[in-house]
């Protein structure tokens, strides 16, 4: 008979108990007893980190002087900064149980020495969520940029020009380009606190409540790495984010099944389906006994829009003191050459977007196409990752429009102008993330099952060869107040 019959207790109740066994026998036979009632996957973590606890293994044989020397040893390296921690036992780099969390904190990406658009599109977004979660929950919390670089002090006092209310900036010369490791370091120094009274005294949290990072290589690389470092989730290029409660019953979450529990001030974080045309929303929630903060989501750049410059907004702007290995910077950049500006086709009225549907004449395509953009007074031409990755022959200049650098997408641009003209688009969700929050879209297809006939607001069934003509020459007549109505219909006829 055991000491303790586990089905009498939810997970919660039965963690703290566990706390007063001692014997690993007894917990052996509470083990037993849980798998052979409820069997609850979490009750049963509960026991066996208690048994871990007592230097044995869930199975209840004593672990040999090694495993208890590596116990130690691991146990000396608790609020270890490193990174390589051991994947025996990571009890001691689990998110802290009844933590303290606040804030959302956004990381501020530089590159030429300038702030990337997405780190004030960011910051816009976060303002906006972080005033509406001090009207719906009474709390104040602030936004927190974080940067590092080469002197990047300006660009912090332009993080609160932006939204900011705090800056926390690092200043290295040898942070002038994206480094894994310092990098990783660095930020996860900076979310735990940690750091001089001097330049930790303004916070009273373990960690943030909510981190932002941009779906940009670096941004991709660093969310990764900064979130596995601080033994919390990722939801990876989302476009749209939202701060609200969620009654859950998986017992997972909950504990034990057939109970409901309710979290607040859960960010939900949307990122497209790969399964169709919808969205997942992804939530990142805690365990019983086990708290996975930040709540992390990387975004993709063109989703939100910045707030207006304030260059008169007060914020605080702090230095970040950490001392940094010699052995983080092993890989040194001797040289580097800087590519001449891409094309930027975020800000225009209207988009010309071709796609496969090119293929029967790839370059008379694409002339259509250019034609077209030319005959508006601010329109750019875009491309599908179709064309990139094709192996269309282009003959003349039209074969420098069919680089990557003009791709609209997940992993391309994002724009949302007036009027989207998509022609032989089949609409792939990939590509639908990049252009849905236009205002009007025109698809012009042959097929008339085309994904992409479901989320524009006109479809034109036939051949892109004669509509791209008739819109061109619609579009040059200068017929005044033309609509995108008339756009769709081709003028009068």
């Amino acid at each position: 008979m055991t000491v303790i019959d586990p089905d009498d207790y939810t997970v919660d109740e039965l963690t703290d108990e566990l706390e007063t066994i001692d014997d690993a026998d007894d917990l052996q036979a509470i083990l037993e007893a849980e798998q052979a009632g409820e069997d609850r996957t979490t009750a049963r973590e509960a026991i066996q980190d208690r048994l871990a606890e007592l230097g044995v293994d869930h199975e209840g044989d004593d672990s040999d002087e090694e495993h208890d020397e590596s116990d130690a040893e691991d146990a000396d390296q608790e609020g270890d900064d490193d990174l390589s921690h051991p994947t025996r036992d990571k009890k001691h780099v689990r998110a802290l149980e009844d933590g303290a969390y606040a804030d959302m904190w956004v990381f501020c990406e530089i590159q030429g020495g300038e702030l990337l658009d997405v780190s004030k599109e960011m910051l816009g977004k976060a303002r906006e969520l972080m005033d509406g979660f001090e009207e719906d929950y009474g709390d104040d919390e602030a936004v927190v940029a974080f940067l590092m670089g080469d002197d990047c002090e300006g660009l912090a006092e332009e993080c609160i020009a932006y939204g900011a209310d705090v800056a926390v900036y690092h200043d290295d010369d040898r942070l002038e380009r994206f480094l894994h490791k310092p990098y990783t370091e660095i930020a996860a120094h900076m979310a735990r606190g940690k750091g001089t009274v001097e330049s930790t005294d303004w916070r009273d949290y373990d960690e943030p409540r909510y981190i932002l990072f941009p779906a940009t290589n670096n941004g991709r690389d660093l969310s990764a790495k900064v979130q596995a470092e601080l033994d919390s989730g990722l939801a990876s290029d989302c476009s749209d984010l939202f701060i609200e409660e969620e009654e859950v019953s998986n017992p997972v979450k909950t504990g034990e099944p057939g109970v409901k529990k309710t979290f607040e001030k859960v960010l939900h974080m949307k990122r497209p389906d790969f399964s169709g045309f919808e969205y997942s929303t992804i939530l990142c929630l805690d365990n019983p006994g086990r708290e996975f903060h930040p709540q992390g989501c990387s975004v993709i750049p063109g989703s939100f829009e910045p707030i207006e410059r304030d260059p008169d907004r007060e914020g605080l702007v702090v230095e970040h003191d950490m001392d940094l290995e010699d052995d983080w910077f092993r890989v040194e950049i001797t040289d580097h050459d800087r590519l001449e500006a891409g094309i930027d086709l975020t800000g225009h009225d209207v988009i010309v977007c071709l796609g496969r549907g090119i293929a029967d004449d790839p370059t008379e395509g694409m002339e259509l196409g250019l034609e077209l953009v030319d005959a508006f007074e601010n329109a750019e031409l875009g491309i599908t990752r179709g064309i990139v990755t094709s192996s269309y022959q282009f003959e003349g200049h039209v074969e420098a429009y069919s680089n990557e650098e003009r791709q609209i997408g997940e992993t391309g641009q994002v724009v949302a102008p007036d009027v989207y003209i998509a022609a032989g688009v089949s609409g792939a969700v990939q590509h639908k993330v990049g252009m849905d929050e236009s205002d009007t879209i025109v698809a012009i297809n042959t097929d008339p099952d085309a994904r992409i006939r479901d989320f524009s607001d006109y479809f034109i069934e036939a051949d892109l060869f004669e509509v791209l003509p008739r819109l061109t020459a619609t579009v040059e007549s200068g017929e005044p107040g033309l609509e995108p109505e008339a756009v769709a219909d081709g003028g009068d006829e």
